[in-house]
């Protein structure tokens, strides 16, 4: 299967990180910290059945996996 390519493609990647910014905004968090975070704790074995936690909304910057 090959991956999608091309201005489409990067609009919906843009509008996924612009709406990642926003909703962190709207929830008090700082989006660079949050993202790194979230981002630093999935490569490092996250597990997927906790991902709901990750969520602005529920997110803790406290709580190591």
């Amino acid at each position: 299967m090959q991956t999608p390519r091309g201005p489409s493609c990067r609009r919906r990647r843009l509008l996924a990180l612009l709406s990642s910014a926003l909703t962190c905004k709207l929830n008090g968090v700082e989006p660079f910290a949050y993202l790194r975070d979230i981002l630093e704790r999935m490569v490092n074995g996250y597990p997927a059945s906790r991902l709901a936690e990750l969520l602005p909304w529920n997110w803790n910057p406290d709580v190591n996996t």
